[in-house]
């Protein structure tokens, strides 16, 4: 039977797949591919798992007391019926082989395939058995932990084509961590759907990023998909198509040959200059999350990275943070990989959506009971590590001996922050002289991210070299919108005439002190705003490499003079969304492309 599911459009495009499920447990559950290689040494896991759990349950079974009530060791019965089950343990096997999925997670698949089966049971008795069996799946999971070889980071990453199966597959989940998403960077995904998250959520942005599609916000996607149905992802629209009709199917085959042939077309100004028809020239720049991100973005035409978010360098370390050399590497690599352009270089943004394993229970218990984005997170949580703090200041101060670099601090709200991070500075500076270590005296930023850095700009200003605008985290901010919650989505606003007005102050105040002044959050990347930005005085955009080509192709209609004559008028309406598409910046290009 066919159905739709309806949630928020975060990246464009269609995707056409089988619904691979990751299902949520009370145990975290790794979700890797294992190469050809090892998929009999992953067999060999989850048989050892399983004869370890045999083991557990039958000297539990043993060792009842004379009183202990019958029941407990028939239920002991059932729980070792069920592990050794064929449908179980074989069908497990069979995830292995054919998908290439690592023991956890196709033990996860084969435990959601089975939960369903027992929900569509008309028995109550055998309905309830389902919680038997996740008993089970949790023992097994746990005796996977502790075997040889479970490690997560440890497991090698397969390209798309290199497991067993040629159909394409899409990622349905309750949720997922933008770290996990890394893992599945250029892997066999064509597209993602999540029952949670908000358009500018860590998971939308980097689904973004990796340009294929996604709807966030789907609600019980996950509960109502059933693993290896056909779905059709509508990027464009929000929409998830469950098990389509051949025409329904067909039509949207249909749209992904011509967004194939759009996206060709777009290619082709990869090394046009960014100008606009009054002459304007426009800094188009990249976001990035690892070192091998740099190659997409030379590709794209991009003229530096005006993001390196290297916080991602940080996560699923199983808690472990990494050491001054291992970050010097990357970022060197980095450096060295966009030869000679620049590199602007974002010092860790933890906490909110990205929290780390490390954290500690108080930690923990604060990022799910209280409101994270308000917490500890970005520079606060750097200030409060000092050590860690000043180990990432000295490996990207020794990158910079490698090419152009520049650093940027986010979350920056009071002066005291900004003396502090200045002195961390110093004495990282201080201690790689000391050390005897080459480095370059790099220009250093602030993200203006926070409404108070923008009402007191001009003071920050007179310690930084530059600014960027962080227009995610400043909306969610001024508006008081948690953006990863799906509840309060259709509040996040980016027209909001206070969003505009605190963006188009800063530019103008970072312009007039002569200092240089980006936009790095996702309204660079959104065309929508491109004439709008561009009045306001923008002329640096950073974003993601995906997302470049459309940004150009607008600059390359758009007359920037006209743009920033309309701008007071938009900015003094009581809706400047409405505004614009009426006539005004929205359409100050179109009329000008149109009477050409």
């Amino acid at each position: 039977m066919s159905f739709q599911v309806f949630g928020l459009p975060v990246s464009r495009g269609v995707a056409i797949g089988r619904a691979v499920l990751v299902a949520s447990s009370r145990i975290d559950v790794a979700h890797y591919f294992v190469d050809e290689t090892r998929v009999d040494a992953e067999v060999a896991r989850l048989r050892v798992a399983r004869d370890a759990v045999a083991g557990e349950l039958s000297l539990l079974k043993r060792d009842l007391p004379a009183e202990a009530p019958g029941e407990l060791a028939a239920l002991l019965d059932v729980h070792l019926m069920l592990l050794h089950d064929d449908s179980l343990t074989g069908a497990t096997k069979q995830w292995i082989h054919e998908r290439h999925y690592n023991a956890e997670w196709a033990l996860s698949a084969q435990l959601e395939v089975l939960a369903r089966q027992f929900d569509e049971m008309e028995d109550d008795y055998l309905r309830e058995r389902k919680a038997d069996l996740e008993q089970v799946v949790e023992r097994l999971l746990r005796a996977l932990a502790r075997g040889p070889g479970a490690s997560f980071a440890a497991a090698p990453a397969v390209g798309a084509r290199d497991f067993g199966g040629e159909e394409p597959l899409v990622l349905v989940a309750n949720d997922i961590a933008p770290a996990d998403m890394l893992q599945f960077k250029g892997s066999v995904f064509t597209g993602f759907v999540t029952d949670v998250g908000g358009k500018t959520s860590h998971t939308a942005i980097v689904a973004r990023s990796m340009d294929i599609p996604a709807v966030v916000g789907a609600r019980e996607a996950s509960r109502i998909i059933r693993q290896d149905d056909w779905v059709i992802i509508d990027g464009d629209n929000g929409i998830v198509i469950v098990n389509p009709s051949p025409i329904v199917l067909e039509e949207y085959r249909f749209r992904q040959r011509q967004s194939e042939l759009e996206r060709e077309r777009l290619s082709r100004l990869r090394h046009t200059p960014a100008v606009t028809l009054d002459g304007e020239r426009i800094e188009l720049l990249a976001n990035i999350e690892l070192p091998v991100d740099a190659k997409s973005a030379l590709e794209s035409g991009a003229l530096g990275v005006g993001l390196f978010r290297s916080e991602f360098l940080f996560m699923n370390r199983g808690g472990e943070l990494p050491g001054e050399d291992e970050q010097f590497e990357a970022y060197r690599a980095a450096v060295e990989a966009m030869n000679g352009l620049p590199v602007t270089i974002r010092t860790v943004d933890i906490g909110a959506d990205k929290p780390l394993e490390r954290m500690s229970v108080n930690e923990l218990r604060h990022e799910h009971a209280l409101n994270p984005a308000l917490g500890l997170r970005a520079i606060r949580w750097s200030l409060s590590e000092p050590g860690m703090f000043r180990q990432q200041l000295r490996a990207i101060l020794r990158a910079s001996a490698y090419g152009k670099v520049r650093m940027l601090f986010p979350m920056v709200a009071h002066l005291s922050e900004v003396k502090l991070t200045l002195e961390a500075l110093a004495k990282a500076k201080q201690q790689l002289t000391d050390a005897g270590r080459a480095f370059v005296d790099v220009e250093i930023g602030a993200m203006i991210e926070v409404p108070a850095a923008a009402l007191v700009l001009p003071i920050f200003l007179r310690h930084f070299d530059f600014v960027s605008i962080g227009t995610n985290d400043l909306i969610q901010y001024t508006l008081a919108i948690d953006r990863a919650d799906e509840a309060v989505s259709h509040l996040y606003d980016p027209w909001h005439p206070a969003v505009l007005g605190l963006i188009a102050s800063t530019i103008q105040q970072a312009r007039n002190a002569g200092k240089h002044v980006s936009v790095c959050g996702e309204m660079a990347g959104d065309p929508a705003f491109t004439e709008l930005l561009l009045g306001m005085g923008l002329r640096s955009f950073s974003m993601h490499p995906a997302q470049i080509a459309s940004i150009k192709q607008r600059i390359l209609r758009t007359d920037a003079r006209r743009c920033a004559t309309v701008l007071p008028e938009l900015l003094a309406s009581d809706d400047p969304e409405l505004r614009s598409r009426s006539a005004e910046v929205g359409g100050a290009s179109r009329l000008i492309a149109g009477g050409r």
